[in-house]
């Protein structure tokens, strides 16, 4: 029997994939586990894997096309066994400018981000309850349970066709193509939306039903909400033409994400910003010294590390900064997990250093060239960019004295590392002297961190970094 293979869900609110390529040909023998196609997500490539052996067939959609999450992308088959049609493509969600804002993904140590603003609920699909027949719970496959929930199907009016009585996912697609009827809104009308469709929809006050779908069969997709509330009014006459010479670049997943989550955070978080100058002449010293002491192999060290290390000793002497902001409450943890910004082509990620206070230089010095060499490779996991604390963004390799970023929630702080640049400064004696000094801009969010916690954090932090002895008491 054919064996479907599906496009997965990578993240809580992920919508679309794209295909980057296949990995294997039509009518390829492949077994379990087989790497059979690479997607990109919002900032990262993953790999298909076979879901069993057989007869790889049955392509749905080429490669650089955007597809909805659990569409039937192609088929494994059995040995003389004969493909289904080509899956029915869905269409892709139209891309506005600035699409839709994204829940962060769930995991086990981060909580949901920011309170929401209070607004017109929609009622949203009903959760999910198995039906019961003769005081038994009828077995229900995990994705026609979520494709039930997502359009408000009572599990309880489908039959399965299963083993068992088992309901399918192509039960409860065929019960809603006999026309039946899907989530109802408060004001009766029949609704089909996807969960981030619905968040959004809350937070806006945008009415489902009053939307026309671009998803599969109708489906509201987030920006068909954000397209709807952002929609300019129309114009009595024609837009002027636009001038020769524009090249029109189409958002990548990616930049939609960044563009996204920051837009969010500036709305929404109340940035204050602290600055510091810092004498980087002894943590250079210590760059250098590990160098010279390196063994064959050991990566090299980099001030990166160093300032990763610092940072997180300061972490660890004001930790109220390293810390969410959650629904209604202030998640701080003790874990210390530090994203480091490292810019791409297409964009900025941030992947993570998870529990940077304990680990030493050299250890930092590994994980952040391999992060780095990884994130410009695609070659990062989901794993790499979830559950960090707090941010450092460094442009000190640039010629950028100073900059302030953006926070990115949940977090509540982020820090922006200039370059050091040869300055005259008083020494000791108070006689002109030459030294590496670096502007150290912190970036917090003012509901949750007030201005001394900020000074205390900076102050710490500029204290190690001149005196990184510090870090061994």
């Amino acid at each position: 029997m054919a064996k479907e293979v599906i496009m997965p869900v990578f993240g809580f609110n992920q919508e679309t994939s794209q295909i980057v390529s296949w990995l294997v040909k039509d009518g390829q023998t492949v077994e379990q586990g087989d790497p059979i196609a690479e997607v990109t997500t919002d900032k990262i490539n993953m790999e298909i894997e076979a879901p069993t052996a057989g007869v790889f067939s049955g392509v749905g959609y080429a490669a650089g096309e955007t597809v909805p999450v659990t569409t039937v992308i192609a088929y494994i088959l059995e040995p003389g066994e004969t493909a289904p049609e080509a899956p029915v493509k869905a269409p892709a969600a139209p891309q506005p400018a600035a699409a839709a804002p994204e829940e962060p993904q769930r995991s086990s140590s981060i909580d949901q981000p920011l309170t929401q603003t209070a607004q017109q609920p929609v009622p949203s699909a009903p959760t999910y309850q198995p039906p019961v027949a003769d005081g038994r719970v009828a077995p229900v496959s995990d994705l026609a349970a979520k494709v039930a929930s997502e359009h408000g199907v009572d599990l309880a009016d489908v039959r399965g066709s299963g083993v068992g009585g088992r309901i399918t996912r192509k039960d409860v697609e065929s019960y809603l193509g006999a026309g039946q009827p899907a989530a109802q809104t408060a004001r009766g009308a029949k609704v089909r939306a996807t969960p981030a469709a619905r968040h959004v929809a809350r937070q806006r006050g945008v009415a489902l039903d009053t939307l026309r779908g671009s998803g599969p069969r109708g489906r509201v997709q987030a920006a068909d909400v954000t397209a709807a509330k952002a929609a300019p009014p129309a114009r009595s006459q024609a837009a002027p033409a636009q001038p020769g010479g524009v090249q029109r670049i189409p958002f990548t997943q990616m930049r939609r994400t960044i563009a996204d989550n920051l837009q969010r955070s500036m709305q929404d978080a109340p940035h204050i910003y602290f600055q510091v100058d810092a004498d980087m002449s002894a943590l250079n010293d210590m760059v250098a010294e590990a160098n010279r002491q390196a063994a064959g192999g050991d990566a090299k060290v980099t001030l990166t590390a160093v300032l990763a290390k610092a940072v997180a000793w300061a972490l660890l002497r004001n930790p109220k900064l390293n810390s969410h902001l959650g629904q209604g409450e202030v998640l701080q943890y003790q874990d210390i997990n530090l994203g480091l910004a490292v810019a791409l082509d297409e964009g900025l990620i941030v992947p993570v250093i998870h529990h940077a206070d304990h680990k030493s230089v050299r250890q930092l010095a590994a994980e952040v060239n391999e992060l780095a060499s990884r994130a410009r490779s695609g070659k990062l996991k989901p794993a790499d960019l979830q559950s960090a604390t707090f941010t450092i963004s460094n442009l000190g390799m640039f010629r950028v004295d100073r900059f302030t970023a953006i926070i990115n929630p949940p977090q509540v702080g982020i820090l922006a590392i200039g370059r050091a640049s040869r300055r005259l400064v008083p020494d000791a004696q108070g006689q002109a002297t030459v030294r590496p000094i670096a502007t150290l801009t912190l970036s917090v969010d003012h509901r949750v961190i007030d201005g001394a916690v900020a000074a205390a954090f900076l102050d710490d932090l500029s204290a190690v970094c001149e005196r990184p002895h510090l870090m061994a008491l």
